[in-house]
């Protein structure tokens, strides 16, 4: 790993003294820049990045106290130390400077000594700001990533490892400061049975990049020592560090390691290796924090997960109940369902819509519940009091599934499904569009499957004997019952609910 070599802008219009600094300053490492008047000085700084500013403050043209003024006054430029290099000794003269933005001062004749220290002290201020600040960028831009990411959340879809991918991704390419960036990032997921699974991303010195790909490692690394969350860094020059058995063994079986960053738990574990500059508690804060965010989303999806199954579940257990009494119990309400997202997808509906017609579907006929055994199991023609009884059973299903917001779907296709879209259905004789979409469509899934299913009143029609009736009508079933925009959409998918039927033979 190299680190950035400190630049530092020596102003002073006197040669002896550009010579002086210069010898002084490259002999210890630094890299500088030199500039005989203020104005020079300013342009350097637009063209060059620079650490420190050593300023004479007596000069032709534009003076060291405007120029510090400049520099503090730019945006660009503010966190940059300025020292003074003056022979002016008055009180008024230090109290120009400091109100001019100056650090520090240093008296002419120059000390070499003096120059080193505080150009040292001054560096190492400038670079707890330096980190301060990028973590702030980062944990600033980590939180408007995440907000996003909670705008987007989807519980039923989500996908761990990709959020791991993305967030990832948001680290390694952290701007145009590739020093700010680590080079590689691990991730390690504990599974059920303790194995560990690695992963490694790389940024391969690219910005911007589109994606991270993560491939697992062949080799497993230990990342805790017991349950308890824990948030360290390290560099390479730290003694006695906890951290110096794992960075060998990175290091041995990986990759060099220069320092590293790293925020674990008994089950989820982040690295980040290779910062291009020492790292500090403040980018171990950066990393905690996307831990922590990952973990709460993972944790999130899945109680909303097992929420969802146990809405789900209860659903089916209250539809089961109400075909109790019915034939076909159990597949028929598994495959109407079926049917209606297979036509509401066709039909232009969201996934969601999708979804929630699938399930609550199944509960179309719940109001059979309160209809007579002896009504339901009857095997010959009902008279017109037992028919009459069955007639309710849709006000029964919308009275019994309730008022609800999440079942409002169920609701609609409990009360509505037997409507005709000509009017001549019940139990109110809706008409068209008065008939919600749920119910339209779940009208030709049910018809669909009763004339597929044998029953003991009625022989079982082949799939294309069905499609015939509900298309062209045999007398009793007629195409003006149905929407005929779902009839054109069950025209295009007949094929499918065909494939559903068949399915549910062999199962």
């Amino acid at each position: 790993m190299s680190y950035k070599t400190p630049t530092i802008l020596c102003v002073d219009d006197e040669p002896l003294n550009q010579t002086l600094l210069e010898a002084v300053l490259v002999a210890h490492g630094y890299e500088t820049l030199a500039a005989d008047d203020g104005q020079k000085a300013l342009d350097l700084l637009d063209r060059r990045q620079v650490d420190l500013v050593l300023l004479d403050v007596m000069m032709p043209g534009i003076d060291g106290l405007d120029v510090c003024r400049r520099i503090k006054g730019d945006e660009r430029f503010r966190t940059i130390p300025v020292v003074m290099i003056t022979s002016l000794r008055g009180r008024e003269d230090r109290i120009s400077s400091i109100k001019a933005g100056a650090a520090d001062f240093i008296s002419k004749p120059i000390n070499a000594e003096e120059v080193l220290a505080r150009v040292k002290m001054l560096l190492q201020s400038k670079g707890l700001c330096d980190r301060l600040s990028s973590a702030y960028h980062n944990i600033a831009k980590l939180t408007t990533f995440g907000e996003q990411l909670l705008t987007d959340f989807d519980p039923a879809h989500f996908d761990f490892m990709k959020n791991i991918d993305m967030i990832v991704d948001q680290i390694i390419r952290n701007g145009t400061n590739l020093a700010d960036s680590p080079q590689v990032v691990l991730v390690g997921l504990m599974d059920l049975a303790g194995i560990c699974q690695w992963y490694r991303y790389d940024s391969s010195g690219v910005i911007n990049r589109r994606s991270c790909i993560h491939m697992p490692l062949e080799r497993n690394l230990t990342f805790t020592d017991s349950g308890d969350r824990k948030v360290v860094f390290y560099n390479e020059f730290d003694a006695d560090s906890s951290e110096s058995l794992l960075v060998g063994e990175l290091s041995r079986h990986l990759v060099p390691v220069s320092n590293l960053v790293r925020c674990s738990s008994d089950s989820f574990c982040v690295m980040a290796l290779n910062y291009g500059r020492d790292v500090s508690i403040y980018d171990a804060g950066v990393l905690n924090s996307v831990v922590m965010q990952s973990l709460f989303l993972k944790s999130l999806a899945m109680q909303v997960k097992d929420t969802e199954s146990a809405f789900d579940y209860m659903v089916y257990a209250l539809a089961r109940a109400s075909e109790a009494n019915d034939e076909d119990t159990g597949a028929h309400i598994l495959r109407v369902g079926d049917y209606c997202a297979v036509l509401a997808r066709q039909f232009g509906m969201s996934d969601l819509f999708v979804d929630i017609i699938r399930i609550q579907a199944s509960l179309h006929d719940v109001g059979k519940i309160h209809v007579s055994p002896a009504i339901l199991k009857k095997s010959g023609p009902l008279d017109e009091e037992e028919w009459g009884e069955m007639k309710k059973h849709p006000i029964q299903g919308q009275k019994i599934i309730g008022g609800h917001n999440r079942m409002t779907v169920a609701a609609q296709i409990a009360i509505a499904h037997h409507e005709r879209w000509d009017g001549s259905g019940y139990p109110y004789g809706l008409k068209g569009e008065q008939i919600p979409i749920a119910a339209r469509i779940m009208t030709v899934s049910d018809q669909y499957d009763a004339l597929r299913n044998a029953r003991c009143y009625k022989q079982s029609f082949a799939h294309r004997e069905a499609v015939d009736i509900i298309t062209h009508g045999d007398g009793r079933t007629m195409p003006c019952h149905f929407d005929p925009r779902v009839l054109k959409a069950f025209e295009a998918v007949a094929s499918q609910l065909d494939e559903i039927y068949m399915a549910s033979q062999t199962t």
